[in-house]
C-alpha cells in the first residue's frame, strides 16, 4: 500500500459514505473520482435531511405552531453555521440561493438595477477570466447585453495561469466589478486573489469571488479575501442538491436593490408599492430551500469536525501523487498546471488521440467514475486547442489507491484502442 504523509484517515471517513460501497458493472468496486462536478453525502448529512423531513417539516418565518418555529429555528442555525465556516462578520450577510450558478447571476441582475455608486451601465465596464465556468461567463455576457457594459477578460498562459501581465490595461479606471473564480473547476489553478482585489480596489471596482471548488477543499475566510461577494454551492460540499450561498458585504447589501419579489422578502406591501426586508431576507424571496439549508449546516459540521486545513493537505498529498502518476501514462498531457503548487484537486487531461468520451466510457466499464466534455468551461478548450477533456478530481475520501486505479485504467484505455 502506498503511504504518502499528510493523508487523512480515508478507511474511517469512507465508513461515513454508504455510497463508497457501490460496486457496478457487475460486482468492479465503485472508484469514484467526479467530486468537482458533485461530492458525494456523509451519513451524518443524510440523516439530518431524513429527520428534518420526518419530525420537523413546515414552512420557515410564518408560522407560530411548533413544526415552523423547530423549522425556523434549524434554517436559521444553518445560516450560523455558514456564517462561522466563512468567517463572516455578520450571519445577516449569509444569502441561501439553489445554487452557485443563482449567487452569481443574484449579483449581476443587482448591479444591472442599482443606483450609483454601484449601477452598471454603458460607461462601465466588466472584468472576468477565460478560465471561468459558464456560471461566471453568461451572467455578465447578460449584463453587458443590457446595459451596454464592456466586457473584458485575462487570458491564459500556457501552462494553465492568468495572464496578468497587463492587469493596469483590463482593470482600469472605468471597471465596475471583476468576478474571478478562485479554483478553477477545470484547470486546478488556485488564482492570485491579492493581486486582482489590489488592483480592484485601486480603481474602486467591486470583487466577486466564485468559490465553488474552494469552499469544499480549503479554509475559506471571506474577510481574508476581501472581496465583496463570494459565491459558493452545497453539493460540492457533501451537502443537498439545490441549495447555494451568496456572502456579501452588510452594506453592499443594504444599498443594493433586491432582484426577485414575493413572500418573506417584503417588510410591507400596498396595491401602489412595496417596501423590503433587511438582508440576507431581502434577497430570499418565497420558500426556501429548507432542508436543504438545513442539510448544508449538517455539512459544514462534518467538514469542520475533520478541520479544513487536514482536507487541504490531504488534497495537495493526493494531488501531487496523481500528477507523478498520470505523468508516467504515455500520450496523457495534463491541461492545467503540471505541479501541486497553487492547485486544487481537479485533474484534466488528454490521452493522444483518443476521445475524451471514449476515456469515460472505457473507464467507467471499470467502475472508475471521472468527468468528460469542457467542463462548463468551454473557453478553456477553445484556448488550448482542444474539444474537450477528461476530469479525474479527488476529495477528503480520495485513496492513493483510486489514483493507482485510474492509471491501470487509463492503461487499459490505451491497450483497448491500440
Amino acid at each position: 500500500m502506498t503511504h504518502i504523509p499528510g493523508l487523512l484517515d480515508t478507511e474511517a471517513i469512507r465508513k461515513d459514505f454508504p455510497i463508497l460501497d457501490r460496486v457496478v458493472h457487475d460486482g468492479k468496486k465503485l472508484v469514484y473520482l467526479d467530486n468537482a462536478a458533485t461530492s458525494q453525502k456523509p451519513r451524518q448529512v443524510l440523516d439530518v435531511l431524513a429527520e428534518y423531513y420526518e419530525r420537523h417539516n413546515a414552512n420557515v418565518h410564518r408560522g407560530v405552531h411548533v413544526l415552523a418555529e423547530e423549522a425556523t429555528a434549524l434554517y436559521e442555525g444553518a445560516r450560523d453555521k455558514i456564517a462561522a465556516f466563512v468567517n463572516a462578520p455578520s450571519r445577516d450577510e449569509v444569502i441561501f440561493t439553489k445554487n452557485a450558478s443563482e449567487s452569481l447571476n443574484l449579483v449581476a441582475n443587482m448591479l444591472g438595477l442599482a443606483d450609483e455608486p454601484y449601477r452598471v451601465d454603458h460607461d462601465t465596464e466588466i472584468v472576468i477570466t477565460e478560465m471561468e465556468h459558464h456560471s461566471n461567463i453568461v451572467p455578465w455576457q447578460l449584463l453587458a447585453q443590457r446595459t451596454g457594459a464592456k466586457l473584458k477578460w485575462f487570458g491564459l498562459t500556457d501552462d494553465g495561469r492568468l495572464d496578468l501581465s497587463n492587469i493596469e490595461e483590463i482593470i482600469t479606471e472605468k471597471t465596475k466589478v471583476v468576478s474571478f473564480v478562485l479554483v478553477s473547476n477545470i484547470l486546478g489553478t488556485v488564482n492570485p486573489v491579492e493581486a486582482i482585489v489590489r488592483r480592484a480596489q485601486e480603481v474602486g471596482a467591486l470583487v466577486v469571488i466564485d468559490a465553488s471548488q474552494a469552499a469544499p477543499h480549503m479554509p475559506l475566510d471571506v474577510q481574508s479575501l476581501q472581496a465583496d461577494f463570494v459565491a459558493f454551492t452545497g453539493h460540492k460540499m457533501c451537502g443537498p442538491d439545490g441549495i447555494g450561498v451568496l456572502w456579501g458585504r452588510q452594506e453592499l447589501l443594504e444599498d443594493l436593490p433586491p432582484f426577485l419579489g414575493g413572500g418573506e422578502m417584503i417588510e410591507t406591501v400596498s396595491m401602489h408599492s412595496s417596501t423590503y426586508a433587511p438582508a440576507p431576507h431581502k434577497f430570499e424571496a418565497g420558500t426556501p430551500p429548507i432542508a436543504q439549508a438545513v442539510g448544508l449546516g449538517a455539512a459544514v459540521d462534518y467538514l469542520t469536525s475533520i478541520g479544513m486545513e487536514k482536507i487541504a493537505r490531504h488534497e495537495h498529498a493526493i494531488t501531487q501523487y496523481a500528477i507523478q502518476r498520470l505523468q508516467e501514462v504515455p500520450g496523457l498531457k495534463l491541461i492545467g498546471p503540471t505541479t501541486a503548487e497553487d492547485r486544487g484537486a481537479a485533474i484534466s487531461f488528454t490521452l493522444g488521440d483518443i476521445h475524451p468520451h471514449d476515456v469515460g466510457q472505457v473507464l467507467d466499464e471499470q467502475g472508475i467514475a471521472v468527468r468528460v466534455g469542457h467542463h462548463c468551461a468551454r473557453p478553456v478548450c477553445l484556448r488550448y486547442g482542444i474539444p474537450a477533456t477528461t476530469r479525474a478530481s479527488f476529495y477528503l475520501y480520495s485513496t492513493p489507491g483510486e489514483v493507482d486505479a485510474l492509471v491501470e485504467g487509463l492503461e487499459h484505455v490505451r491497450n483497448f484502442f491500440g
